[in-house]
């Protein structure tokens, strides 16, 4: 059908004239046109575009209420891993990761003539933290593609049909670049009233809090429903762009606004840690103004050639730390104590509470630490107790309303026996600590938490197999330790309840993907006492193979950054018990350890080294090319520059090849990169 020419003018029209009023009215809260009216020109624009349907593009305001329900979300593999930021709750701790950012800083490689001269202050960007569900949208040539939940940080949801229904989020950019950019979806406190108000009459339950009632809304599978939401959002941060990266995070901000993005004006540059603690208590008053929920601020260094050289940890940015306000109190009672019993013997008392609801969600349970903490506090059975949760999840007794006591209280001491520790049950305090652990070293409970741990996602990650299952396989005699889930068969899943066919296939295929691990997971996954994520991650780099960790002796261990006389000795006495050995032994006829790559007295190999990876690697995923650039001392990103060392090509290059090319960059071929990392291995 032939389009009238002025028909396609007024397509254009009411187009531009709607793109326009929405940015007003969702962006920067301005109106200049009336709801109705606005209506009645979409109204006029769906039916153009009804009449006409080679008319409709992927950008018209009409598809912001997507199409059919969904049968399921996919699952998206995020391009740039998703971190999230360590908390701060005091003064102290800000001026502690100001510490720990100059000290990083003064150890690290300079990277202009005047780098060290700038440590005496830090400039930072500060913004509002706001309480909301985090995305990921992801623009070509300046239009959404792709919208992601963060999910676990490498791999979330395909909300895509969902955020499109979020009037403030562009569907086409100012400019034609592709981009990656990180936000917050939230809902509004007068929205939440209303929809409560609807979901009462309904007699549905309501929602406790803005939060969950925006993050609900983005994970319906039918988009009609987010849509009913009037949910936002504010656009925070630039993973990737095709232009050039800002400098600075504040630049970056003003960048993102450039390009049509809602972006929250309430940033600030602070010059000093001082500013930024001012700034913190200044929006602690004014938490309660914007009519959105603010949990705390984001404090960032805002240079990026800093934010580059400080790096990341194990779970979050050096960069960067979320400043949280006090949280919300309230009081409640303590019905009893009990006693947990970890993985590594380890007893925590923990206060079974009567419920009460703090920040927005129900508790029934506090941590009480130990014994000593049991003390300080002077918290007995029947007090009255004012509960805070630190940070989102943890519910932390703060104090005791010691003027509420009837008399009738009891005071908590520790048994010297607790059942779940085996054996005869005995406890004892762990000697210069104020924790008490079990005598028997492996007791049932124990053991089973161990290998709930062992299978968890922050080690072997074998989906699939969860609590429950082990509970089945340990109870059925199909597993004693962990070496035993590599040895699992169909035919034994299938003679289990619970096992049907295709979740004995799915869980087999777990096990098998599970057999080739990293060094840093493996180590955590043993259940070493005191040894985390990040110690873990510090040894890999440090010795490189297991069986070099294995050797080591306490004085190796101390040498390592971060690893004191307490953690090295415990890692050698965990390596030198001959049950232990045995472990490693079996674990290692099973699977498969990549190795991590040591650093040399020297200093990493590719320290300062910048590698951007474009195309497929025949060889390797390229995850793993760049866990090994890492473990290595090098970085990687994801955009080409003047300050990249080296392009690594594989097959199909995109533009960066080109980009490369221009600027003079070298380019390794697969096998040339290979090559590079035999010859700096060990």
């Amino acid at each position: 059908m032939v389009v009238p020419a002025d028909v396609k003018k007024r397509l254009e029209k009411l187009k531009e004239t709607i793109e326009r009023q929405r940015y007003l009215y969702h962006v920067l809260d301005k109106l200049e046109m009336s709801e109705a009216a606005l209506d009645s020109l979409k109204r006029e624009l769906t039916e153009i575009e009804r009449k006409y349907p080679e008319l409709l593009t992927p950008d018209s305001p009409s598809q912001r209420v997507g199409g059919a329900p969904l049968p399921e979300f996919n699952k998206v593999t995020h391009k740039v891993p998703q971190w999230s930021f360590n908390d701060a709750f005091t003064p102290e701790e800000m001026r502690e990761f100001e510490a720990r950012v100059k000290r990083f800083l003064k150890q690290g490689p300079d990277i202009s003539p005047d780098f060290g001269s700038r440590f005496g202050g830090i400039d930072y960007d500060c913004e509002l933290k706001i309480d909301g569900l985090k995305v990921v949208l992801e623009y070509q040539k300046g239009y959404l593609v792709k919208a992601a939940t963060r999910g676990d940080g490498a791999v979330g949801e395909d909300v895509t049909e969902n955020v499109k229904t979020i009037q403030s989020v562009p569907l086409r950019l100012n400019r034609p670049v592709d981009c990656i950019v990180e936000g917050e979806v939230w809902m509004s406190e007068n929205n939440l009233k209303g929809l409560n108000k609807a979901r009462q009459k309904a007699g549905e339950p309501l929602f406790a809090n803005p939060r969950n009632a925006a993050a609900g809304g983005i994970r319906q599978l039918d988009p009609k429903i987010a849509a009913s939401r009037k949910l936002d959002n504010f656009i925070y941060d630039l993973d990737i762009t095709s232009e050039k990266l800002p400098e600075t995070q504040i630049e970056e901000l003003r960048y993102l606004d450039g390009l049509g993005f809602k972006v929250n004006r309430n940033f600030a540059l602070c010059h000093s840690m001082d500013e930024v603690i001012k700034y913190w208590k200044t929006w602690q008053k004014k938490v309660k103004s914007e009519g959105y929920w603010i949990d705390g601020i984001v404090v960032k260094v805002n240079e990026r050639r800093l934010q580059e050289a400080l790096g990341y940890t194990g779970k979050a940015p050096r960069w960067g730390i979320a400043f949280k306000f006090p949280a919300e109190q309230v009081t409640t009672v303590v019905e009893n104590i009990v006693l947990q019993v970890g993985r590594t013997g380890v007893i925590t008392p923990v206060a079974v509470l009567r419920q009460v609801a703090v920040a927005g969600s129900v508790v029934s349970r506090a941590t009480l630490h130990n014994e000593d903490e049991i003390k300080r506090l002077d918290v007995r059975i029947g007090d009255t107790v004012i509960l805070q949760k630190a940070g989102d999840v943890i519910p932390d007794i703060v104090s005791v309303v010691k003027e509420m006591r009837t008399g009738r209280e009891k005071a908590y001491k520790f048994p010297t026996h607790v059942p779940e520790c085996g054996g005869d049950g005995r406890i004892e305090r762990i000697p210069g600590q104020a924790a008490w652990r079990c005598v028997a070293k492996d007791s049932a409970i124990q053991h089973r938490r161990k290998l709930y741990h062992f299978a968890g996602k922050h080690c072997f990650d074998i989906e699939g197999l969860g609590p429950k299952v082990i509970d089945l396989l340990i109870d059925n005699k199909l597993a004693a330790d962990a070496p035993d889930f590599f040895d699992l068969t169909r035919d034994e899943l299938l003679n289990l309840p619970r096992f049907a066919e295709k979740s004995a296939d799915n869980l087999i295929a777990a096990i098998k993907k599970a057999r080739r691990v990293t060094l840093p997971r493996f180590l955590f996954a043993l259940s070493i006492p005191q040894v985390g994520e990040e110690t873990a991650i510090d040894l890999a780099k440090n010795f490189g193979t297991i069986e070099r960790i294995a050797a080591g002796k306490r004085e190796d261990f101390e040498k390592v950054s971060g690893v004191g006389p307490v953690v090295a000795e415990a890692v050698a006495r965990w390596f030198s018990e001959i049950h232990n050995k045995k472990l490693i032994r079996d674990l290692l006829e099973r699977v498969t350890v990549e190795k991590g790559a040591p650093v040399p007295a020297s200093g990493p190999p590719l320290a300062g080294k910048v590698f951007v990876l474009t195309g497929t690697l025949s060889t390797m995923e390229r995850e793993a090319a760049k866990e090994k650039i890492r473990a290595l001392g090098g970085e990687v990103s994801e955009s080409v520059s003047k300050k990249t060392s080296y392009v690594v090509a594989g097959e199909n290059p995109g533009s960066k090849l080109g980009k490369a090319e221009s600027l003079g960059v070298p380019i390794l071929d697969e096998q040339a990169f290979l090559k590079m990392l035999r010859c700096i291995s060990p």
